[in-house]
């Protein structure tokens, strides 16, 4: 019964999310073009929030448990599990003060409203994942940009997406660059429950009646650790341990 309900729900997300897009891409164009920067990510910040609404639909509550008051005057790089593409609203949204910006495959920035303008134009990076040449030069310059501007780089070291919910190993290599390039910044692991259930029945219909929680553990300055590899496996065994598949 609850997959047959879902069927029609989806559909209904699916325009509510088009919608949504198509509305905020203009917008964005607009703020960028005409007031810059900060009304620009004033429009992206926005485009969450009402992503995230339009997943109410669907019956998905969020929680966001954030007990830090995490001053943004400094870098941050913002460590997660990675279950399904919507655990990028809500650290957008509940983190928009500390001006969050991704490490994105490089196909994600044409041909999707909004999400690829955004992407080209909000201080987010894009890369070849198949091409070091590109990618390690582009990360190690998105690296020097979040140092300099006191923003956040989200990055998500399981690489993939686990589609179960049980945490995959970390994948270093990135975090270890923005550790290198991000010396003043601070770590703020995050762990995401539930949010793979999104996708249970696969892409078509989508669950529904999921409670996608996200907490933030205790923010970590890189410099007070020496040893950055034990500060790797300190991350990931906060964020893993506190994952319930």
């Amino acid at each position: 019964m609850r997959k047959i309900l879902a069927y029609p729900l989806t559909v209904l997300y699916f325009v509510c999310f088009g919608i949504t897009l198509v509305v905020f891409h203009p917008i964005q164009w607009i703020c960028f073009n005409v007031f810059g920067y900060q009304a620009h990510k004033i429009s992206v910040d926005w485009l969450q929030f009402f992503l995230m609404r339009s997943l109410n639909v669907l019956g998905t509550r969020f929680t966001f448990t954030n007990p830090y008051d995490i001053d943004t005057d400094q870098p941050l790089i913002i460590v997660a599990n990675h279950q399904s593409m919507y655990d990028i609203s809500p650290i957008m949204w509940y983190m928009r003060k500390h001006h969050p910006k991704f490490i994105s495959k490089k196909e994600l920035g044409r041909g999707i409203p909004s999400v690829s303008y955004n992407l080209r134009h909000g201080g987010s990076v894009l890369i070849d994942r198949k091409n070091p040449r590109q990618a390690l030069p582009a990360i190690m310059k998105f690296g020097e940009y979040i140092e300099k501007n006191k923003r956040a780089a989200v990055i998500f070291p399981e690489g993939t997406r686990s589609k179960t919910g049980v945490p995959k190993p970390f994948q270093t290599k990135g975090l270890e660059m923005m550790i290198r390039k991000v010396p003043s910044a601070t770590i703020v692991p995050i762990s995401i429950n539930n949010s793979w259930k999104m996708l249970r029945y696969g892409k078509f219909p989508m669950g529904i009646g999921n409670h996608l929680k996200f907490t933030v553990h205790q923010p970590i300055k890189i410099a007070t650790f020496v040893d950055k590899q034990e500060l790797i496996r300190s991350v990931e065994e906060t964020i893993s341990s506190n994952i319930h598949p």
